[in-house]
């Protein structure tokens, strides 16, 4: 059984996790396939957006602790292999704001440690109204830092530190009122408002969204002046572009005149 699937559409490409058993845990099995389906995506100029959604009842619970406790038997009590599964989730949820592609995750379940943390990792979410996002890895004694660093891009920090140390969920609609969620829908219009918001994407000037996508995550983080001088190249180099120049005179065209 495949555990990513994809589908393309009208330039839309959907990425299912597809282990429904285990809630879509992310095994190393997972991390591999889904490793693989976004490297295919970054070197495909046909694909315009990207959906990331699950089958199931939940988006994903996050790491598979069944393989890091199998882990502790190892003579350095699992050490080189924690690190190394940690490693390849690092350098997956760095692949998605890396996408040339804008990527939505499409939440309907409960979404939870490095589950938040791949919902996270996209640059916008829909979610169903039941969807429950956490960093709970406190819980069990295991503080949730990976996770932290997509959430305290996503939230204030202060909301994220609570939600790290308390282990509470986060209802979809607490979740949209603090900007970690961007659209809700009912759980039966989740896949429909998805496809809706991605085909509003894809019908914009890919090429522009490409550079502002890019620009627009360089600048995050950086001092004031250095965000300025980033976003000015990028348009620079989007206001050159044949096809900007071209919309620009469309626009000019039907402005009335006098």
């Amino acid at each position: 059984m495949d555990l990513v699937l994809r589908h393309d559409q009208d330039g839309i490409a959907t990425l299912t996790l597809n282990a429904p058993q285990s809630l879509n845990a992310l095994s190393r099995a997972m991390l591999v396939a889904l490793q693989s389906a976004l490297a295919d995506l970054a070197q495909d100029d046909s694909i315009r957006v990207v959906i990331l959604r699950a089958e199931g009842r939940a988006f994903s619970p996050g790491h598979d602790l069944k393989e890091i406790e199998a882990a502790r038997s190892a003579p350095d009590g699992g050490k080189a292999e924690i690190a190394s599964l940690f490693a390849l989730c690092a350098r997956v949820m760095q692949m998605l704001p890396a996408l040339p592609q804008p990527v939505i995750a499409a939440v309907q379940g409960v979404a939870t440690a490095a589950g938040c943390q791949l919902a996270c990792s996209a640059d916008l979410i829909v979610a169903a109204e039941n969807a429950r996002f956490g960093v709970n890895g406190i819980n069990l004694g295991l503080f949730c830092s990976t996770p932290a660093v997509a959430l305290s891009r996503r939230i204030a920090p202060a909301q994220a530190f609570e939600l790290l140390t308390t282990g509470e969920f986060l209802s979809a609609p607490r979740a949209h009122a603090i900007g970690l969620v961007n659209r809700l829908a009912a759980p039966e219009a989740l896949e429909g408002e998805t496809i809706a918001l991605a085909r509003q994407i894809a019908a914009k000037d890919p090429g522009a969204i490409r550079l502002g996508k890019a620009a627009f995550r360089s600048q995050l983080g950086l001092p004031l002046d250095q965000a300025y001088a980033t976003a000015g190249s990028a348009m620079v180099e989007n206001a050159l572009r044949p096809e900007t120049a071209a919309g620009i005179q469309g626009f000019l065209d039907r402005r009335p005149k006098g």
